[in-house]
């Protein structure tokens, strides 16, 4: 019997435990939980996360214009407020406002989601924070879109697969030549 731990079934729905509830995010919300993270790192990790964003080639188009330091600065009260910092106050737009004018599609929300799992990765974020964040990043999904899927679904299982071609003639096959009239 071998010594090496087998890694766990990624598949396996017992692996990946389902997103928090609102209830039970405010449930793990608190100084203590924010204190695993703090301002400092919290500030470092926005700045990544928004220089990352902003050269994004499938979002970035979409913070052409934008003033980089206010977001920086207004989601980093809405993370801390969010996490549990003690005395924070976020002084920006309720989400809906804040981006009812733009098209943001659900791939659109995806993208930015996973550029922020990298960025938290890469500053070796604690993993109970980093659940916290993801979790409730994806409650606010209905306030920035109105797209609510954006899986790559075949959308035609069960259907027979078309010839949108013709199959290659061989290259032996003779080849009829036709007149000009």
């Amino acid at each position: 019997m071998s010594d090496v731990t087998q890694p766990p079934d990624l598949a396996s729905p017992t692996s990946v435990p389902p997103p928090m509830t609102e209830a039970e995010l405010e449930a793990v919300r608190s100084p203590a939980l924010f204190a695993k993270l703090g301002m400092e790192k919290l500030t470092a990790v926005m700045t990544d996360f928004y220089d990352r964003l902003f050269r994004d080639v499938m979002i970035g188009f979409m913070f052409q214009g934008k003033d980089k330091a206010h977001l920086i600065a207004r989601e980093t009260e809405l993370t801390a407020k969010m996490l549990g910092a003690p005395g924070v106050t976020y002084t920006g737009r309720p989400m809906r406002t804040a981006h009812g004018s733009h098209t943001i599609f659900g791939g659109h929300f995806e993208r930015r989601l996973e550029v922020l799992r990298q960025v938290l990765a890469a500053h070796a974020v604690d993993p109970d924070v980093v659940r916290v964040w993801i979790d409730h990043t994806q409650l606010l999904r209905h306030t920035v879109t109105r797209d609510t899927g954006s899986e790559c679904k075949d959308t035609n299982e069960g259907r027979p697969k078309l010839d949108l071609a013709a199959p290659a003639p061989s290259p032996d096959a003779l080849v009829k030549l036709k007149r000009r009239s």
